[in-house]
């Protein structure tokens, strides 16, 4: 179903009054409804979402995670996979399209089946969503934007969609400042927005083989320096730039390989530009991967050469698994990467900068070493998940008088 549709025209019609038309037990753990539309194996915010309800059971709510997909999407097997693997309960709602309004009974049944109190985005459609299903089911609404990164024709619609809607919510949560910020533009009020960074589970995040043990195992050379980033094949990610900094260290005569975990749409060209500058032996495009754990234990930089983004959990990641990073100057980053104490900071798009501070990390073992502890310190004290996670289970106690 796409949602931008139903500011437009009418409401479809809702089933009559059934048997769970009643408010959530008081006595019972409050339920919370993540609710995200999604293709193939997601992405960044799946990896909070399906983490999520083991970490809020204690803190005394129960968490449902639906999703809104195609049918025929064989991609959800890896998403059914990771819920199954961290027990979060899952919700499919079959979306076939535009005007399918089953889309909207069907999670509306899901509301009361799950006797949900508080219903949480996490996209446009959900948003707008949530706002249509509280006509008719009662439940508090919360949401978290996690940025628009990947820009395509319809991008501005979707902002727009989400303009209309996120001031109608209770809370909006914000990963990064410039988040923040543009939701007050948008009209959401001050004391409904909140900042909440990503988080990343620190004791399923921390490093279990070597660097060489991983190469090996990858069929990676064990000398030279290996590169690696992690991301979706689209424009935003700035890979073109990597490869092209890869080329210009390798120019420099330095032993260096980069690897790139990840599929999308710019495959070909970015292969293309691997031919183009002779980089066959030293830049490998992995695919996407099931399993990421290995490439990162295997890496002895992580580059985030992205143009756009929120707070990505893949520096987390990197730095929690001990890697050193280098990343632009994106958004929520600053406030996670100290240039020059936990890794390096560079300006988006800059190829010299880039390959400078990749130089650096290259020529300094003893740097690198460095920003290996600082990083892992820092996911440690700041962005550890469980405190994540409290903090949102009082976002919720707040809503609900707890």
């Amino acid at each position: 179903m796409d949602i931008a549709d139903t500011l437009t025209h009418p409401f479809p019609p809702v089933p009559d009054a059934d048997p769970l038309d009643r408010p959530p037990d008081p006595t019972a753990a409050p339920v919370v409804l993540d609710a995200r539309v999604v293709t193939g194996s997601g992405g960044g915010p799946d990896k909070t979402i399906l983490n999520s309800p083991r970490f809020l059971d204690p803190l005394g709510y129960r968490m449902v995670c639906a999703y809104l997909r195609p049918p025929a999407d064989r991609g959800f097997d890896v998403l059914r996979a990771k819920a199954a693997k961290y027990r979060a309960p899952l919700v499919e709602i079959c979306d076939r399209g535009a005007w399918d309004w089953r889309v909207v009974t069907e999670t509306l049944a899901a509301c009361k089946r799950e006797r949900v109190a508080i219903w949480h985005g996490h996209d446009y459609k959900t948003n707008a969503l949530g706002l249509l299903l509280k006509r008719f089911w009662p439940m508090r609404l919360v949401t978290t934007v996690h940025g628009w990164v990947q820009h395509t024709r319809r991008t501005p619609l979707y902002y727009r969609i989400d303009q209309l809607c996120l001031p109608r919510y209770e809370r909006v949560i914000c990963v990064s400042d410039d988040l923040l910020e543009s939701c007050l533009a948008a009209g959401v009020p001050a004391r409904n927005c909140v900042l909440l960074e990503n988080g990343i589970d620190t004791t399923e995040y921390a490093r279990r083989q070597t660097g060489a043990e991983a190469r090996a195992a990858l069929d990676l050379p064990a000398t030279g320096l290996v590169i690696g980033a992690v991301g979706r094949l689209s424009g935003e990610k700035g890979f073109d730039v990597l490869i092209r900094s890869t080329h210009a260290l390798v120019s420099r005569g330095l032993d260096v390989r980069t690897v790139i975990v990840g599929e999308g749409s710019e495959r070909a060209n970015l292969e293309g530009l691997i031919r183009e500058l002779n980089l066959g032996d030293r830049v490998r495009l992995a695919g996407w991967q099931a399993e990421v754990r290995p490439y990162f234990e295997a890496m002895d930089v992580f580059a985030l050469s992205s143009l756009r983004e929120g707070l990505p959990n893949v520096v987390l990641e990197a730095m929690a698994l001990e890697v050193p990073v280098v990343s632009t100057r994106v958004n929520g980053v600053p406030r996670l990467v100290r240039d020059g104490n936990n890794g390096f900071l560079v300006p988006p798009g800059d190829l010299g900068a880039l390959t400078t501070a990749l130089a650096g990390l290259a020529t300094n073992p003893g740097l690198r070493d460095l920003f290996r502890a600082a990083g892992r310190r820092t996911v440690e004290t700041r962005y550890s998940f469980a405190t994540r996670m409290s903090r949102l289970a009082r976002i919720y106690d707040e809503l609900l008088g707890v």
